[in-house]
């Protein structure tokens, strides 16, 4: 298994002068997907947890839809490569490998979606309501969830949650696998996302919206900013999306009316 983290000499230099130092510094991993025989996709990503990131990038991107659809997964941690079968064969690639574009990711990520998954997108229209100080509440858990970031403050973190405490919770150096590690942890654990609440740490963009809304997750929350068709997509699917919560503050951007004032 490769280290999440690495110890390198570094070179300090402040106001006082320079010094030699020990700094821990996130590990970046190059992981290759290959779906029945066919590679795929290569991932830059954190070196843990690939299992669930593999199967979490083909549930958000369409190859798969359910944990039923999976006939096999092989994880080789060393050469960096998760093969995975499907009943389906060859027809789940052949239907989305097209589709393939570079996103905003940290780094480069790629997607498969396009405008056709919007459009078939099915709206969420879970009746949840959460409190303002429940969502302080778990910002806070999550925001000290983090030993890698706490560390190195080189990773994004995700997690599920409910209204109470966070239940799936995963770290990445790309916020896009951070979600896919949680999303591919609940198909092949048999959690549930519906009426779930995703938390990440990073900018909520189109391709993040779409995740979470194929998620079937009501309500979005990020220390951090949308971008303007995130926001459009969250209006457009029924997602809740709350960007910018820091102390006891927050932007609501769309269906604001799951959010309530105090504690109810």
């Amino acid at each position: 298994m490769v280290d999440i983290t690495q110890r390198l000499s570094t070179l300090r230099v402040t106001e006082a002068g320079k010094k030699d130092i020990d700094d821990v510094v996130v590990t970046e991993f190059p992981l290759t997907i290959i779906l029945n025989n066919r590679e795929l996709v290569t991932l830059l990503c954190s070196p843990a947890g690939l299992k669930y990131l593999a199967i979490g990038f083909l549930f958000s991107e369409g190859f798969i839809r359910s944990k039923d659809e999976i006939r096999k997964i092989i994880v080789d941690d060393l050469r960096g490569v998760v093969r995975v079968e499907t009943e389906k064969g060859d027809e789940s690639i052949d239907e989305l490998v097209f589709k393939r574009f570079i996103t905003s990711g940290c780094g480069r990520g790629a997607s498969f979606y396009s405008a056709a998954d919007v459009q078939d997108q099915a709206r969420i229209e879970s009746q949840i309501v959460i409190s303002a100080d429940e969502v302080f509440a778990l910002v806070n858990e999550f925001q000290h969830n983090s030993e890698v970031y706490l560390a190195t403050h080189g990773v994004h973190s995700a997690a599920l949650c409910d209204r109470q405490s966070i239940s799936v919770f995963h770290d990445d150096i790309g916020r896009h696998n951070a979600v896919d590690k949680v999303f591919g942890e609940c198909l092949l654990r048999d959690i549930s996302t519906d009426d779930g609440i995703i938390i990440t740490s990073g900018r909520i963009s189109s391709e993040i919206l779409l995740k979470v809304a194929k998620g079937k997750i009501p309500i979005i929350i990020s220390k951090t900013a949308p971008t303007n068709l995130g926001v459009k997509l969250a209006a457009d699917l029924g997602v809740t999306l709350i960007g910018f919560v820091r102390g006891r503050r927050m932007n609501v951007y769309s269906h604001g009316w799951r959010v309530v004032a105090g504690g109810k």
